[in-house]
């Protein structure tokens, strides 16, 4: 099918690389043409993996009309505070039956479908969000990318729900056997890992994270201690989800280090401190960690709670000390449902929007 990427970050190389190798038409946009450097010459990228080195072809555009014309899937796996410009960029161009996909989600479907259609646009479309993006990758260099290993799992939401099992099908043919329906697209939301893994990791290291020139805290920086707190954050998120409606599998992060059910499965965590691309340099206050999971991920999950009426301490907690240190009130700043203008929606008409669409 041919498939839109957007975006030139880790995940988009990792993309264009699978998509491509797995004979899809695929047309690879970024906001700045120049960004692509001589891949626009090249026009391929290196892939590494398990199953070694390889060069796949690649095709760069420059203009958002011509990447998503005839796309079935346009992923977006770009930085959930790029979603509503990019929705302005798509709404122009998108035509019925196209399906966006976020992996992963923050509810980042309600703000570029609301977008989408404040723009004018009356496309039938819908917006779909996943727990997790679907590789554990690293780009090596401007023309390589190294996939440490694939997602087995992806659990999906679909904005507007009622189209679940037709959007659900035109993803599958991208990630054959992985995708798994979730609800709504605020149960695909809440299946986000970054808001649970991240926090705890940047925060308790700090210290290092600033005194070290290089760090990972994936493999010296998770300890017992941290884990516990993972393990109290992820049961506040759980009973979230329950508190809405939503059922099992809630894909618990324990899973992620304890076994291979979790969403990349064959004891990921294994390979990811194996690979060594985590141990690098973070900008506390500007990484994504930060200005992502934290300031949109966490910050949603808290207001979430707040409007179920369910004690949040671990996640309030977190999201205060995170506050502290960029000099920010994250309740205040951040993706909450007071911000998204969700406060006040009551439980019978959100369940209606997450149904119907906007």
């Amino acid at each position: 099918m041919i498939i839109a990427v957007l975006g030139g970050g880790n995940g988009s190389y990792a993309a264009v690389a699978d998509f491509g190798e797995a004979g899809h038409d695929v047309r690879w946009w970024r906001r700045d043409i120049k960004s692509f450097g001589d891949l626009l010459d090249t026009r391929s990228i290196t892939v590494k993996d398990h199953k070694g080195s390889r060069t796949i072809a690649i095709n760069p555009v420059a203009d958002m009309g011509e990447a998503i014309a005839g796309a079935s899937m346009i992923l977006a796996p770009t930085p959930a505070n790029a979603q509503e410009d990019l929705a302005a960029a798509l709404a122009p161009h998108l035509t019925d039956g196209q399906v966006i996909y976020l992996p992963p989600g923050s509810f980042g479907s309600y703000i570029m479908m609301k977008r989408i259609r404040d723009a004018g646009s009356k496309a039938d479309i819908a917006i779909a969000e996943t727990g997790t993006l679907p590789w554990l990758c690293r780009k090596q260099g401007p023309a390589e990318v190294r996939i440490t290993t694939r997602a087995s799992r992806l659990p999906t939401g679909v904005l507007p729900a009622r189209k679940s099992a037709e959007v659900l099908a035109v993803i599958s043919q991208a990630f054959p056997g992985a995708i798994e329906p979730a609800e709504d697209a605020l149960a695909g939301a809440l299946m986000n890992a970054g808001p649970i893994i991240h926090p705890p990791l940047i925060l308790m290291n700090a210290g290092p994270i600033e005194h070290f020139d290089k760090w990972d805290i994936h493999n010296e920086g998770t300890q017992p201690s941290i884990r516990r707190v993972h393990t109290a954050l992820d049961n506040e998120r759980i009973a979230v989800r329950e508190a809405l409606g939503y059922k099992a599998p809630h894909f618990p992060l324990a899973d992620h280090y304890e076994t291979s059910n979790w969403m990349y499965g064959n004891l990921a965590h294994d390979k990811l401190v194996g690979s060594g691309d985590w141990h690098e340099k973070l900008n506390l206050t500007t990484h994504r960690y930060m200005s992502e999971d934290i300031a949109i991920g966490l910050a949603l999950l808290v207001s979430i709670a707040d409007k179920a009426g369910l004690p949040a301490p671990v996640a309030s907690g977190l999201l205060a000390i995170a506050g502290a240190i960029n000099g920010k009130d994250f309740r205040k700043t951040g993706r909450t449902l007071e911000n998204l203008g969700l406060a006040d929606i009551d439980a019978a008409s959100l369940q209606k929007m997450l149904q119907d669409g906007i």
